[in-house]
């Protein structure tokens, strides 16, 4: 038992019990990917046959490093265990069980955009608005109703339902539901859903399946509960029915994803489904500094609906919490951009040492902006794709295509690709033949002449070309295979003849594919080694495991959703105003504000050793200029872990002498923050520890300023009060320099200031 002394005593008591139902309660950086592996090994150890072992994961990321681990420990046991995402592993049962449901083996799994592709064609054909019909909204609404197991029949028959799409608007989104499943069947396609919602219908109508996988998966593992949709919850209820040897591990603090359909209640009611349950809290956070720990419990405290636990770390106590006031956006990405710079360079630190996170991906512009005129560089995370390129996903359809000739979109995408002389016009009446003949397009393509009227030549050719790749995946290894098609496809040596950078990039990009099947073709982990099977993987990558970059010295750039599982020693999060952080959708409902807040608890346990938290007085949206408020969430925040940070000077105002002697500077004293009494304005009575911004006078109403002169008292609605310093330039665009009590120098053109003059030279 000697491999167990390096656990903590509640992780170790996780780890030993293995039967029976089981939650852990893992806390953000609690070792939770120990506790699993650790888990997993004990159960071997212990004399559990490995292939009667499930363990659910969310990424392949985990589940390989997961793995990696477990072999260190057991040996080669560890290949046995059925061990993956959620969508890889049901993948993996519905090859072997497609026809009892009726798809061929070889199914083809559609991506997004795949999916979005059959939708668009089926919205032409129904000839709806594709404004209130948008692609985006339909798949997210048959995405929903999949995710609730709701088949087709189901959803056009629930009166709910029903009216809520007519009072949208759009009663005929069962019938576009109908419609696109029907066509994902014909083509002998699944998507991501699909992968979850016919695992759940193999189960519940094949008795003989359900019975042989839950006496198959004897001990099962769920990492992530709280990110469980409902179908994701049927399926692990059912397959552990039998054993109820079930260990589920996650956090509700970190339940993120109601958007995308997870129900935090899959973990907050475990206990109702099983009474006998035994409940191990990880409490130990081994990541983060004391003071970043107790700033991310006093903001999850504020929710009523969670499991209790109290996270502590024993680290050192670690910087207090910067809180950063910006005046703009495009200011708050220089004085992070400046604050980066400066981290680095008096602590030796590499550029991956840090972090920027954000709400949504919008905010990334100025992040950018300043980055970039300060020579940084940097990666935005969750950016496109290396198997989202279009030259990639080219040539992998022309494999799909290969192995399974009724995948329509694979069709479409490379029948005129490179081109030979097949317009649009002909794959028109390619589907419209097959749609009134009860056949594939491929079908059709088969026997071009019988079919279509003036059927070019080239119908035939490509045909043949498809049926020779058939033959060759079945003889050659999956690097010889996908090379041959990358030939003789022509797509290679279109590329190759671009000799524009954009060009030779993409050649490079089929390169780089090419060499990562001839890596997947040499590999000694596993046994089949086929271009069907580096297919399959390849359709199951989740965002993490498409980043190729992602060791690169660079600074992360990303949205918070995309930053759950990672860390960072020092993290900037950015926008943090109402509205936006909180989101302004968030505020209808408790649920949703309490899941914006769980939202920030992830972003402020990303961090190990600094967190700095920035907020903008003003930003711009839709092109409008308009006033924020801080965000809630920070005065939520303890107020004796902070440190504001209000010294940053406007971009104009650099080198201002005035400037510097009478800037905002805040200290803490007594609990409570207040102004240095050197200060020359007086302290900002406020309830909250920031600064609000100004609000105008009563009579508030802008001047002529045709006529202004220095040494002007004036007002503006946002920068308070303050007084005309310089005045330079030609009319109309004639410019302000002026000193803000509140806010320090401002330079403004008069024509767009809106200012309103309060008394003459001074």
């Amino acid at each position: 038992m000697d491999y167990l002394a390096g656990l903590n005593p509640e992780q170790k008591a996780a780890v030993e019990q293995i039967n029976g139902p089981v939650m852990i309660i893992a806390g953000a950086g609690s070792g939770k990917t120990r506790v699993i592996t650790f888990r997993v090994a004990h159960l071997i150890r212990k004399g559990v046959d490995s292939f009667n072992i499930l363990v659910l994961t969310f990424t392949n990321k985990a589940a390989k490093e997961m793995r990696e681990r477990i072999t260190q420990m057991v040996g080669p046991e560890a290949k046995n265990i059925w061990m993956g995402t959620f969508h890889s592993v049901f993948a993996k049962i519905l090859r072997v069980e497609a026809n009892k449901i009726g798809y061929p083996s070889n199914f083809t799994i559609y991506d997004t955009d795949d999916s979005k592709s059959v939708l668009r064609a089926i919205l032409k054909e129904m000839q709806l608005d594709d404004k209130l019909y948008s692609v985006n909204s339909v798949l997210n609404r048959i995405s929903a109703a999949k995710s609730s197991l709701l088949t087709p029949a189901e959803y056009q028959n629930n009166p709910q339902i029903q009216a809520d799409d007519d009072s949208s608007k759009r009663p005929l989104l069962g019938k576009i539901y109908e419609t696109y499943a029907q066509r994902c069947y014909r083509a002998g396609a699944m998507d991501f859903d699909d992968l979850l919602f016919k695992t759940n219908e193999l189960l519940r109508d094949h008795p003989d399946v359900r019975n042989k996988y839950q006496h198959k998966f004897k001990y099962i593992m769920v990492d992530e509960y709280q990110d469980t949709n409902h179908s994701q919850y049927k399926i692990v209820k059912t397959l552990a029915a039998v054993s109820e040897n079930l260990c589920v591990v996650g956090d509700d603090a970190q339940s993120i994803y109601a958007f995308r359909g997870a129900n935090i209640q899959n973990i907050l009611n475990f206990e109702k489904d099983y009474p006998d349950l035994k409940v191990f809290k990880l409490e130990q956070n081994y990541r983060s500094t004391q003071n970043i720990v107790n700033v991310a419990n006093s903001i999850i405290a504020n929710n009523k609906e969670q499991l209790k636990k109290h996270v502590f770390s024993e680290k050192e106590t670690g910087d207090k919490i910067k809180i950063m006031r910006a005046f703009s956006d495009n200011e708050e990405g220089k004085q992070v951009a400046d604050a980066i710079m400066f981290q680095r360079s008096t602590n030796g630190l590499n550029w991956h040492d840090f972090a920027i996170l954000y709400r949504t991906n919008a905010q990334s512009r100025s992040m950018e902006e300043a980055l970039r005129k300060n020579g940084i560089p940097y990666k935005i995370y969750g950016g496109l794709s290396f198997y989202q390129r279009k030259e990639i996903k080219d040539l992998i359809a022309y494999f799909r295509l290969t192995f399974n000739p009724s995948d329509e979109e694979a069709l479409k995408r490379v029948i005129n690709y490179p081109k030979r002389g097949i317009g649009d016009t002909t794959v028109d009446r390619i589907i419209v033949a097959a749609d009134k003949n009860g056949l594939t397009p491929f079908d059709v393509v088969l026997e071009a002449n019988r079919y279509i009227e003036k059927a070019p030549a080239s119908l035939n050719a490509f045909a043949t070309m498809i049926q020779s790749f058939q033959v060759i995946t079945k003889n050659q290894s999956a690097y010889e295979a996908a090379l041959h098609i990358a030939k003789h496809s022509g797509l290679l040596k279109d590329l190759y003849e671009d000799k524009s950078v954009e060009g030779l990039n993409r050649y490079e990009n089929i390169q780089e594919l090419l060499n990562g099947i001839k890596e997947f073709s040499e590999r000694e982990d596993i046994e089949e080694k086929g271009l069907d099977v580096f297919m399959q993987d390849i359709a199951l990558l989740t965002n993490d495991d498409k980043d190729k970059d992602k060791d690169a010295d660079t600074v992360s750039l990303m949205t918070i959703h995309s930053s759950k599982g990672l860390e960072f020693p020092h993290v900037h999060i950015v926008g943090l105003e109402e509205n936006l952080f909180p989101s302004q959708m968030s505020l209808n409902s408790r649920s949703d504000l309490e899941e914006e807040r769980r939202l920030f608890y992830v972003a402020i346990t990303r961090a190990e050793y600094k967190l700095t938290i920035s907020y903008a007085t003003s930003r711009f949206k839709f092109g409008t200029l308009i006033s924020c408020e801080p965000s809630r969430f920070i005065d939520e925040i303890d107020a004796k872990y902070l440190e504001l940070d209000f010294t940053a000077k406007p971009a104009s105002s650099a080198g201002s002498s005035s400037y510097e002697n009478e800037r905002t500077a805040w200290t803490r004293k007594n609990d409570t923050y207040s102004k240095p009494k050197a200060a020359t304005t007086p302290p900002v009575k406020t309830t909250s520890i920031l600064a609000k911004a100004h609000v105008p006078s009563p009579d508030f109403k802008p001047s002529d300023t045709s006529n202004l002169q220095v040494g002007m008292q004036v007002e503006h609605e946002r920068f308070g009060f303050g007084k005309v310093l310089t005045l330079e330039g030609n009319k109309p665009d004639i410019k302000a320099t002026i000193f803000f009590k509140e806010i320090g120098q401002k330079q403004l053109l008069l024509k767009f200031a809106k200012l309103s003059i309060i008394s003459g030279v001074e």
